[in-house]
This record gives structure tokens, C-alpha cells and sequence, in this order.
């Protein structure tokens, strides 16, 4: 007999950059619950972002700024207890770390003490490199975000891709690289041109981690319920979808009803059986002795 395949490592901060030295791309997905975690896991992706997305995704916000810590941690900890063996990133939502850097280590630890998460994402640049090396100084893996930044939809005029003039790429180029010297051990990069995005891989020794950024990123991630059809929202041109789980999901549903409305559902193999010599007894007893509630109404029909 072949012995059981040993227990796969979990993934690290340090095995993410090793896997960029390597020329192995880093798979990343976001998802916001228990049994999408399981999915992902079992499907040995790197990583697992718990996106503020998830306010528009599966609480029906209109954008992401009104999620908060609250929230975040109570689909973190959902997340964690499938233990995966992928790196667990807890997304900072908005206003949790631009207030000052006090606010930002008590949030971001929080998603690591009782979230369960291994790193935290911020979104933001140069700027934020004050916060990222205060994070990083507090024992705290901090992963950056730049280009298209959904927390500053209304700063950037809405959902636009971000780097398409030499003045905006260059300014994406240095804050990069400011984020890396910060101390970030990985990089998102959201709608940015993808020689851009090459650019910018090749420039730092972090793994970026694309999302509508090309195919010369370290790695991509998408959200789950974008690549397994979960909803029928319009897409991004650079979400490709791999299943159609919503059609599936309303198939299901359409059979459900019909069989109920029909009765057809639940069958004799749904049912839980009953001694007949007990259903006697139970009818014996009842014909009896009747609770006097159902002895003021009409007779048991058997």
C-alpha cells in the first residue's frame, strides 16, 4: 500500500518571495467565507485576500467604503477555521489605518489575534510607507496595494484603470518601490497597464500580484465568486470566469420548488421511520387518553 501523501507546508511571506526567485507564479484568491476557503484550499492556491470587496460581493454595499473592522474580522475568522494551508490576508478597510499609525497597528493586529489571518493588505503608496514600515516594525506582514485603489473611487473619479500616461506610470514606479523599501513582502497591482506592470516586477524583488495588470506579474489573484460564477454582475475585462455556479445554482432551485409544489419532494428515503409497533402503541395511548387540548376538536384522523 502507498503511503498517505505527507501534510503540505503552509504558505509563508518568505515562501511567497521564494517563489518570485524561482519564476513560479503566485495564485491568489479572494473569499470571504467557510466553504470558499475550503474550495480554494483544496484547489492548493498560494493565498486567500478576505477583500473588503466582500461589502459590494456579499453584503450589498454599493462600493467599499462603508465596510468595517467588524465586519472584515467576522468573515476573517470565517476564512480561518478551514485552516488552510495558503497564507491568510485580511484586507484593512477604510479609515481602519489612514487615521494615524496607533489606529493602524491596533486594526491590523487585530486581524492576526482574533481574525486568525498571517498579513494584512492596505491600499495606498508612497504615502502609506510610514504605516507599512510601522506595521512591519510591529511584527505584522503587510502586503500593498496600488493602482486602481477601490477605497479612492471618489479621489480617482470612479472605477478607472490607473498608470496609462508616463507621468501617472512613474509615479506607480516609485510608489512601488517606496512600498518595498517599507517593508512590504508583496504587491497588488489593479488595473495598471501590463508594460507597466512588467516595469514594475522587474524593478522590485517582491512578488507583485496582479489583477487586470497582464500576465508579467508574479502572480493574480480574482475574486471566488467572480471565477466560479457566482454572480451575474457585469465584469471587468480582466475577470475570466470558469464556471457558471449561479445557473447552476438557479437550476437547482427551479427543481426544489417544482418537486415541492408537487409534492414530489421529500420521498420515503427522506423520511424518518417509525416502529410500527410504536405508532400503535402512540395510537392506542392517544385514543386513550387525548391531551385536552385536542380532545375540544375534531378526532385524530388516522
Amino acid at each position: 500500500m502507498s503511503s498517505p501523501p505527507a501534510p503540505r507546508p503552509r504558505v509563508t511571506p518568505p515562501s511567497l518571495r521564494a517563489k518570485k526567485a524561482r519564476g513560479e507564479p503566485v495564485t491568489m484568491v479572494t473569499a470571504y467565507d467557510y466553504p470558499s476557503a475550503l474550495a480554494a484550499d483544496r484547489a492548493n492556491l498560494d493565498a486567500i485576500l478576505v477583500g473588503d470587496s466582500l461589502g459590494m460581493v456579499v453584503l450589498g454595499y454599493e462600493d467599499t467604503l462603508r465596510v468595517t473592522m467588524d465586519e472584515m474580522l467576522h468573515h476573517a475568522r470565517a476564512v480561518s477555521r478551514a485552516r488552510p494551508r495558503a497564507l491568510l490576508v485580511g484586507d484593512m478597510p477604510f479609515l481602519s489605518y489612514q487615521t494615524s499609525l496607533a489606529d493602524a497597528i491596533r486594526n491590523a493586529g487585530r486581524f492576526l489575534s482574533d481574525g486568525g489571518m498571517d498579513a494584512v493588505k492596505l491600499e495606498g503608496g508612497a504615502e502609506r510607507a510610514a504605516t507599512v514600515h510601522a506595521l512591519v516594525d510591529a511584527g505584522i506582514p503587510v502586503i500593498g496595494h496600488i493602482g486602481l485603489m477601490p477605497q479612492s473611487i471618489r479621489a480617482l473619479g470612479g472605477y478607472r484603470a490607473q498608470g496609462g500616461t508616463a507621468t501617472a506610470a512613474r509615479r506607480l514606479l516609485e510608489d512601488a518601490l517606496a512600498l518595498e523599501g517599507a517593508g512590504c513582502f508583496a504587491l497588488v497591482l489593479e488595473a495598471v497597464p501590463d508594460r507597466v506592470a512588467a516595469l514594475i516586477t522587474k524593478s522590485l524583488s517582491i512578488p507583485t500580484i496582479g489583477i487586470g495588470a497582464g500576465s508579467a506579474c508574479d502572480g493574480q489573484v480574482l475574486v471566488f465568486h467572480d471565477v466560479v460564477g457566482l454572480q451575474d454582475s457585469l465584469l471587468p475585462r480582466f475577470v475570466k470566469r470558469y464556471a457558471s455556479l449561479l445557473e447552476e445554482a438557479q437550476r437547482a432551485l427551479e427543481s426544489y420548488r417544482q418537486e415541492v409544489a408537487e409534492r414530489r419532494f421529500p420521498g420515503p428515503e427522506h423520511a424518518y421511520p417509525m416502529p410500527d409497533e410504536e405508532w400503535d402503541l402512540f395510537r392506542r395511548d392517544l385514543e386513550k387518553d387525548p391531551p385536552a387540548r385536542l380532545s375540544k376538536k375534531a378526532p385524530v384522523a388516522w
